[in-house]
Parts: structure tokens; sequence; C-alpha cells
């Protein structure tokens, strides 16, 4: 009676201390972070806001280049017939228009670029503490991205980026694929107008 009674003693410490090496032992998992912010509905409204200012920035731009060349059209053809001060005067213009045109070049560019980053933060933001939060409350220890991190033992892990589309609202047939067709079929309709 006491071995079996020891027996099933050392049977339950034996047990206790395999769990409590398992709870103790960290817990990772991975997400493909870029796929998330890409196919977040955010980013849908992002890129639309970028295209906008872009395409009104390209109009702006194609409007100064073209004013710029029918001044200079216009400097070629009368250029021989002007007195010496109105071939300044032309010039001195179209010089000022060309170094308008490279400034607002510049400029666009950088404004361009900032607005993107503003409009950017907040769904990194917002991918960031849906992943970080469904880490807590999966326990586990680290949540890697899956596209920065060389070798993923995915036996040992767990893909957060399925329970990170649900919390982020992407629908499950929404790939990058998908979002690529869409992408270049919108490029494709825009080329036709």
């Amino acid at each position: 009676m006491k071995k079996i009674f020891l027996i099933s003693l050392i049977t339950l410490f034996a047990a206790s201390a395999v769990n409590a090496q398992e709870a103790a032992s960290p817990r990772f998992a991975y997400v493909n972070f870029s796929e998330l912010v890409q196919l977040m509905p955010e980013m849908d409204e992002a890129r639309a806001t970028s295209e906008a200012a872009s395409n009104e920035a390209q109009e702006t731009y194609k409007g100064m280049v073209e004013e710029f060349q029918k001044k200079y059209e216009q400097y070629q053809q009368k250029a021989s017939t002007w007195t010496s001060a109105i071939k300044e005067s032309k010039e001195k213009e179209l010089s000022e228009m060309e170094n308008r045109i490279r400034e607002f070049q510049g400029a666009i560019q950088q404004e361009l670029q900032e607005q993107q980053q503003k409009l950017m933060a907040p769904i990194y933001k917002k991918a960031q503490d849906t992943v970080g939060q469904l880490g807590k409350e999966k326990g586990f220890t680290m949540v890697f991205d899956a596209t920065a991190v060389l070798y993923i033992d995915k036996a040992q892990c767990t893909d957060l980026t399925p329970d990170a589309r649900k919390a982020l609202n992407i629908p499950a047939d929404r790939t990058l694929e998908s979002l690529q067709a869409e992408m270049q079929a919108k490029a494709a309709a825009a080329q036709q107008q």
C-alpha cells in the first residue's frame, strides 16, 4: 500500500513539475504585419486620399508645364522681332516660371510624403495595438513579424494573422493578390479616361 501511495505521490509531483515547466516556458506567435496593414479598410481610405492628392498635384504641375511651354514657344516665334528690353523681360519671365516649377515639384513631393506619413501613422498604431492586445489575451511572450524574421519554426509558434485579420475587420476573402488586382483594375480604368 505504501508503495502504491509513494508511486502515486511521485507521479503527481512529476506531473505538477511538467505542468509548471510548460506554464513557465515562453510562448511565441507571429503575424504577417505588412499583409495586415495593406489589407485594413483604413488603408483603402488612405490610398484614396493619397491618390487624390497626387492626382491634383500632377494636374497642377501639368498646367504649369503647359503654360511654360506656350510661353517658350511664343518666345521662340517672336524673339527675333522683339526689342532687347522685351526679349530680356520674356527671358526673365521664363526663368522665373522654370524656378517656380522646380520649387513646386520639390515642395509637393515633400508634402505628399508628409501626408502619407500622417495617414499611415494611425493605421500602423491600430495594427500594432491589435496584435499586442491579441498577444496579451492569448498569453504569448512575444509576437514576431513573420516578414522580418529569418526563421520561424511554425510548429512551435502560433500564427496570429487570422485572429488579427478578424479583429481589424479584414474580410476573409481579401488577400494581397486580390488587392493588387483591384489596384491594377483601377489604374487601367483611370488610363482609359
